[in-house]
């Protein structure tokens, strides 16, 4: 359906349309409803901007992280005074902005970025902008000293809007300014979804300048256009004196227009498809010309040759306003035809054209009550993580260290704060956090009880409390869920935590440390020691060695969970052997044949006949005869013959990528490289299913996969400095196996699992290098 929306028509329900027109008119002049945000500028500043008049304030209060930048003088005093500053962001995945807004209102949403060189770096970086749980734009830049800017047309659907920059590893995410401004809701209507700009033209411009407000009630920008088979006309007087219609194209824009020179020719305006996008065009027409008697103008519109209005004949100084509620049919070109009717003397005219991508946007928002919860855990304890925004959305990149469900409502499922410096008791805001099936308090200064609270999260799957200050005993409920198995309980290193469930503890039942990852060493029987034949006898493990169930022999397939399961198993020993005794002590020979399965699959580390205790007189290696299995051995201490914990950590990761892949470490037929190798090409092309055991079908989390892969990636790292401590590793793969548990408790679909195939790749919106609107 196409409509023409016209100003000054005479009717009851236009004279009050009218007046609520002007009454807009007059709020908007004087911006009322404006939000307009300077990024990086300090707090407490507020200024009006001296050309547009617009009123402007710090982003400080709505945004807790990020750092304050100043572009280059050379570029930013061209620009407007917002323009010149920004705020970065160089640490964390993602950074949010959450401005309170009036819900179920439409407003047009603006992020601009002038990149300026203001880190010195010369280096043009790539981002993703979020709106909610929504990909808005991958922000590209085509110079250091031109800015971009991106439009969205969008019906809020609460009081908060959640906007996220997300870095992707190309570069430190930052903004300029962000500005939102309220429309009409009768106004840009579509069938469904928010509207991208892809771009906005004041067509017949006699003096090459964007427009915006005060010119543009609504603060729209209005960008030059002209072609040279078109000759351009205008007007002194005002177009729209006495009235508007909804959209108000402002009168600066609409006094200027264009005409094809060739009065006999169609005037045509085409673009080509960009990314298989969905398109709605808005175009505005006012005649310019006083005509005399002899004179008409009439033309249809065309959209690739077939009908979409007319005949339309433009009133004079009055604006006429032509679109569909209904996208355009889908096409790889998209060309509008002007075209005159029988009898007009005067060629077809135009004054504005607007075009938009539908953008599907989802503003989900996660349970008010895991809101509440972690809000208040985060003041407890001080957090100062990228903690902003809804901590679940977008759900691709969730507050660091949670996990949540996927749902219209997410939920928390999973909370690591290991390391974070957390002082004092356990926070009872945790009890809150009902669906957690992962909490992961270690290596902090908790003190106090283990509360009872925690045996009442019903979805508790693994709980580490370990390497903190807690006392007394522990409660009954989780003993009992430890020793059943269903729940992976850790709480060594707390030297005052007591074995029993009464307290105070009887003296002859106390027992310091008792749960420790030793879930996860085999135990020595005994040893062999006979004239030349020595060995040593470890308990009896029913399931054999892991690499036995990773062989393409095997005749059952270990799950996804029971290989993340038996990977902590395994992670948590070496954990042990680094941090849990004293003197550390450093394995040399990590590899699957060394990672036993008890009767119920449980992994558990062995073979320490190559193990050597590491000094801790402060010295960060020791000097060894190299010792360990070819392809796992860690290459630097192979040149170097320093050992240090990190050569375990690089042993782990190789053990790791076996366990996703089930490759072997060295190709026996010399087709495929080392796994390592084999691994990061695939990786760095972003296909995580031609590394994942074939035989698992699809069946497990791919996001839990990727963590799991970056995790093996990062311990192989070639330098040792920058592998990740077992501590690290362990707390990770939790993370992977709480984003699996997730995935069965929530019994999605296969088809679901299946439909995604490797990380999303974004894709690029309208920039001043992309093909634009062309005419003819």
């Amino acid at each position: 359906m196409n409509i023409m929306e016209l100003s000054g028509f005479h009717s009851l329900f236009g004279f009050l349309l009218c007046g609520l027109t002007l009454l807009l008119l007059v709020q908007a002049q004087d911006q009322s409803g404006f939000i307009s945000l300077d990024c990086g500028t300090p707090e407490s500043t507020s200024y009006t901007e001296t050309t547009t008049k617009i009123d402007y304030v710090s982003d400080a209060p709505f945004i807790n992280s990020g750092v304050s930048g100043s572009v280059a003088s050379i570029y930013g005093d061209i620009y407007q005074r917002q323009m010149r500053k920004l705020r970065s962001f160089p640490e964390g995945i993602r950074n949010c902005y959450n401005v309170s807004v009036k819900k179920d209102t439409k407003y047009l949403i603006r992020a601009n970025f002038l990149y300026g060189n203001y880190d010195g770096l010369n280096l043009l970086p790539q981002f993703d902008l979020y709106i909610g749980n929504s990909l808005w734009e991958t922000i590209n830049f085509t110079k250091v000293g031109i800015d971009t800017f991106k439009d969205l047309i969008h019906v809020t659907s609460s009081k908060e809007v959640h906007i996220c920059l997300i870095n992707t590893g190309n570069g430190v995410p930052f903004i300029s300014a962000l500005e939102f401004r309220p429309l009409l809701n009768i106004t840009y209507q579509t069938a469904s979804g928010s509207l991208s700009l892809y771009t906005r033209l004041d067509i017949g411009s006699t003096n090459n300048q964007t427009y915006r407000f005060p010119f543009d009630v609504y603060d729209r920008l209005w960008s030059p256009f002209n072609f040279n088979e078109w000759t351009q006309v205008s007007t002194n007087q005002t177009v729209d004196a006495t009235d508007h219609n909804n959209h108000q194209p402002p009168s600066v824009v609409m006094k200027t227009a264009s005409t094809p020179i060739n009065a006999s020719k169609p005037l045509e305006i085409w673009w080509d498809t960009v990314n298989s996008s969905q398109y709605y065009v808005f175009i505005h027409f006012a005649e310019v010309v006083e005509l005399r008697g002899n004179q008409s103008r009439g033309f249809n519109i065309m959209h690739n040759g077939d009908h979409f209005y007319g005949p339309l004949i433009p009133s004079y100084l009055s604006t006429l306003t032509v679109y569909s509620r209904e996208q355009l049919d889908a096409a790889d070109r998209h060309t509008f035809s002007l075209v005159p009717i029988e009898n007009a003397t005067l060629p077809p005219i135009i004054n504005a054209f607007e075009i938009y991508t539908v953008k599907d946007i989802s503003e989900l928002a996660s349970d008010k009550g895991d809101v509440d919860a972690i809000t208040n855990i985060k003041s407890t304890y001080g957090v100062t993580k990228d903690w902003q925004g809804d901590p679940c959305v977008p759900m691709e990149y969730p507050w660091s260290g949670l996990n949540c469900s996927n749902e219209a409502a997410p939920r928390i499922t999973s909370l690591n704060l290991s390391t974070s410096g957390l002082n004092g008791e356990i926070s009872s805001y945790i009890s809150k956090l009902t669906m957690l099936q992962t909490l992961d308090l270690s290596n902090n200064n908790l003190t106090g009880k283990v509360p009872d609270f925690l045996s009442s999260l019903l979805h508790l799957k693994i709980l580490n409390l370990g390497n903190n200050n807690l006392s007394g005993p522990l409660p009954a409920d989780l003993l009992k869920r430890s020793n059943d198995g269903s729940l992976s309980l850790s709480v060594g290193g707390n030297q005052n935590l007591d074995a029993c469930t009464s307290d105070p503890c009887p003296k002859n039942e106390k027992k310091n440390n008792i749960i420790i990852p030793i879930r996860n060493l085999t135990s020595l029987v005994g040893y062999l020691n006979e004239g030349n034949h020595l060995g040593l006898i470890y308990e009896y493990m029913a399931n054999g060695d892991l690499a036995e169930h990773l062989s393409e022999s095997s005749p059952s397939i270990l799950s996804w969970e029971d290989r993340l399961r038996i990977a902590i198993d395994a992670a948590q020993g070496l954990e042990y052997l680094h941090y849990g005794c004293k003197p550390p002590i450093v394995h040399r020979d990590v590899k699957t044949t060394n990672i036993l399965l008890t009767d119920n699959f449980q992994g558990k580390l062995a073979d320490f006949g190559l193990s050597k205790s590491f000094p801790i007189d402060g010295n960060t290696h020791m000097s060894t005869v190299v010792a360990g299995t070819p392809g796992y051995l860690d290459p630097e201490y192979y040149v170097s013959n320093r050992l240090t914990e990190k050569s375990d950590v690089y042993s782990f990761g190789i053990a790791l990528l076996e366990i996703i892949s089930c490759k072997p470490v060295i190709s026996r037929t010399g087709v495929t490289p080392h796994i390592a190798k084999w691994a990061t090409s695939s990786l760095a092309q972003g296909d995580i299913q031609s590394i994942v055991d074939p035989r698992l079908q699809g069946q497990y989390d791919t996001n839990s996969v990727w963590k799991t892969a970056e995790v093996a990636m990062a311990c192989v790292a070639a330098n040792s400095s920058r592998r990740p401590t077992m501590n690290d590793v362990v707390a990770e793969l939790k993370d992977c196996l709480a984003m699996e548990l997730s995935r069965k408790l929530e019994n999605r679909s296969l088809d679901s699992i299946n439909s995604i195939q490797s990380r999303p790749i974004s894709t690029v919106g309208f920039s001043a290098t992309d093909s634009g609107p062309m005419a003819r």
